[in-house]
Formats: structure tokens, C-alpha cells, sequence
């Protein structure tokens, strides 16, 4: 059965369609995962995936993809899959989210499976009741597909939400294993927000049992509130799943009260903020 702590994208026997129960979302996502060999062009310290390699995923088999969600959701809506499946207080279908096992962006098909989700949703005339997400690092808004794919979302009601976690070049780094500059998030985070409502998702967590530093605070604040007219707020969560990455061992929640207090910080510049120690 489907559980908060388990996000497993082998969870309806499918290539690219799984279900998670999502504590953020308040329900069952649907899940579509373009990253079926597990890369991602980072490497996040926290990440679930197994045996994450870099890079990009294979191409997209779009009819595959079609047949998958078409068969899920007749199940989901018309059959007993979330009796079955989904323990009783999460047995709603909240949304479609492009997530997965890598960065949903780097499939060169991603604006297409963008307009196909669309397609089907219509199919089932759930484009109005189910959110249409994409849960992304922003490292690839330069590329117009990308822009494409997420303005069309906006122009569906539905949200980005995008990963950041920390501020400094160095704790990016440290955190996502990329090296980047700040500059560049802030301007594809405002990109973004351009294109559909936006949510920061931070993962707020200590590493060898030290919380962020007040310089990271500092600077997480200061894009945050360089942003707060354009985004829609943000997602602050702890580690609810054990990472599967080689420095596994060194992180670990910060004490509830601490995430809390960083919440009410974020909460003092005029950004709407879920928690979730």
C-alpha cells in the first residue's frame, strides 16, 4: 500500500506513471518520470533515487507514456485503485506531477509530454480538478522547449515548484552537487514565476548535525524576499525518506522548533509558507 515514506516510481509496475501519497500535495499524485535510467544533471545529497548516475534520460516513448496515464487513470477513477492502494485518509487523486527519478526538463520531449498530460486530462475531464505540477531544479529554464512546457502549465492553472535549497555557491554545491552561481537561480526562479505560479520547495535539514549556517540563512532570505512578489510562497520540508547518495550518514532533521523558527523568518518577509518538519 502507498505511504508518505515510500515514493517508489515502480509502484503501479510502469515505465514512466507511479503514485506517491505526498504530504505536500494532501493525497495521491500521479506521478510521470521521464528518468528512467535514474540520471539527473545533479546530484542532490538527500535524493532517494538508487544508483544516480549524471546526465540526461534516454528518449521519451510518447505513445508508451499515453497508453500508461490512459490505463492509470481509468483505474484511479473507475476502477478500485485507490481502495486498494491508498490508505483511507489519502484515497483522493490530487495532481499530475512531472517528477521522478532526474530533472524532468532535460527530456527534450518534456514540453510535449506537457500538451499530452493536457490531452488526457481532457480525455478524463479532470484537467480542472487535478493540478498539473512540474517539481524542477530550474537549471534549465534557459532553453526555450523548457519555457514552452512550463508556460503552458501556467496557462493550465497549474504551478511550478522549484528546488531550493540553499543560497551560496558553495552550499549549492554542497547540497545539489552543482556548482552555481546565485545570479543564475534568482533569474531562473523569476523566469519561472513569469511563466506559472510559482512555489519554492527548500529541504531544510543538518549536515553532520549542523544546521545552515546564518550566512546561508542570510542569503536563502535575501533571494527569497528579492522574490516574494513574484512567487507564491514556500515549501519548507525536513527529510521524511532516507537518501540513498554516499553521504547518507551525515544528514539529519533539524530539531522541529529550529525548521519552524527558519519558517517564521521566511514568514516575515510576506511569503506564504507550509511547513513540514
Amino acid at each position: 500500500m502507498l505511504n508518505k515514506n515510500d515514493h517508489s516510481r515502480n509502484s503501479a509496475g510502469l515505465t514512466y506513471v507511479y503514485s506517491v501519497v505526498s504530504r505536500r500535495a494532501g493525497g495521491v499524485s500521479i506521478g510521470i518520470n521521464l528518468n528512467v535510467n535514474n540520471a539527473c544533471n545533479w546530484a542532490c545529497v538527500y535524493c532517494q533515487v538508487p544508483n544516480l548516475t549524471r546526465g540526461g534520460p534516454p528518449p521519451i516513448d510518447l505513445k508508451l507514456l499515453e497508453a500508461e496515464l490512459r490505463t492509470f487513470l481509468h483505474d484511479a477513477t473507475e476502477g478500485d485503485f485507490l481502495v486498494r492502494e491508498a490508505p483511507p485518509e489519502a484515497r483522493r487523486l490530487m495532481d499530475v506531477a512531472f517528477s521522478g527519478n532526474g530533472e524532468p526538463t532535460s527530456a527534450v520531449e518534456f514540453a510535449d509530454a506537457v500538451t499530452l498530460v493536457e490531452m488526457i486530462l481532457r480525455e478524463f475531464d479532470l484537467l480542472g480538478s487535478l493540478k498539473l505540477r512540474l517539481i524542477t531544479n530550474g537549471s534549465l529554464l534557459h532553453r526555450e522547449a523548457v519555457r514552452q512546457g512550463i508556460a503552458r502549465i501556467g496557462l493550465l492553472d497549474g504551478e511550478v515548484w522549484f528546488k531550493v535549497d540553499r543560497a551560496t555557491e558553495d552550499g549549492v554545491n554542497l547540497v545539489n552537487g552543482i556548482r552555481l552561481a546565485p545570479d543564475r537561480i534568482k533569474t531562473a526562479l523569476l523566469t519561472c514565476a513569469e511563466l506559472a505560479p510559482t512555489w519554492v520547495q527548500t529541504c531544510y535539514f543538518a549536515f553532520d548535525g549542523q544546521e545552515a549556517s546564518q550566512e546561508e540563512q542570510s542569503a536563502y532570505l535575501e533571494l527569497i524576499g528579492s522574490a516574494s512578489q513574484k512567487i507564491k510562497g514556500v515549501h519548507l520540508y525536513g527529510l521524511a525518506r532516507p537518501s540513498l547518495q554516499p553521504d547518507a550518514q551525515r544528514l539529519s532533521n533539524v530539531a522541529p522548533e529550529n525548521l519552524l523558527r527558519f519558517a517564521e523568518k521566511i514568514s516575515a518577509l510576506g511569503v506564504e509558507v507550509v511547513a513540514n518538519p
